[in-house]
């Protein structure tokens, strides 16, 4: 099964240098039944999107939290036994947040998917924006949707190094 997890380029540089992303226990997103059942006109490649969507905002959090990483989106997409992602059921407004009780080996590592470098002025008015737009001011959710309109570039495994050096 493919989960997608969210990330920062200092996050995955700890990941490549340790050979896992962690420590456990870690949030992704994935296609579970509940977003099935929420999305059920869509195929698994529409869901698959959602979840990685998904990823992709909780990777912005992420940058909130981290000032000092550099302001670009990054999601890991790793692939994981079938049966092993509990659904985070206690949230239901992220029908795909799964939680991880164990690290994730870097062998398990399908694709990195990351903003390209014209995305970081938006995502970085985005990070700043973020608390006011949680707290319901309209500009502010405009600017976090600025940053979330740039599309994420795919990147192959063997990229991740040039993916860190840029």
């Amino acid at each position: 099964m493919r989960v997608y997890l969210p990330c920062t380029l200092p996050e995955l540089a700890r990941a490549v240098e340790t050979g896992e992303l962690g420590p456990a226990p870690l949030t992704g997103y994935a296609v579970t039944p509940a977003l099935v059942e929420w999305y059920a006109s869509g195929d698994t490649e529409e869901l698959e999107y959602v979840a990685l969507t998904e990823a992709a905002r909780a990777s912005l959090r992420m940058l909130v939290d981290d000032p000092a990483a550099p302001p670009r989106r990054v999601v890991v997409a790793a692939e994981v036994p079938d049966g092993s992602l509990p659904h985070n059921g206690a949230d239901l407004r992220e029908k795909a947040r799964v939680r991880l009780t164990e690290p994730i080996p870097m062998t398990k590592v399908a694709a990195v998917h990351v903003d390209d470098l014209r995305a970081t002025g938006d995502v970085k008015a985005a990070v700043a924006a973020l608390p006011d737009a949680d707290q319901g001011d309209d500009d502010a959710r405009f600017t976090v949707d600025g940053a979330e309109a740039h599309e994420l570039l795919w990147y192959a495994t063997q990229e991740i190094p040039d993916i860190l050096d840029s």
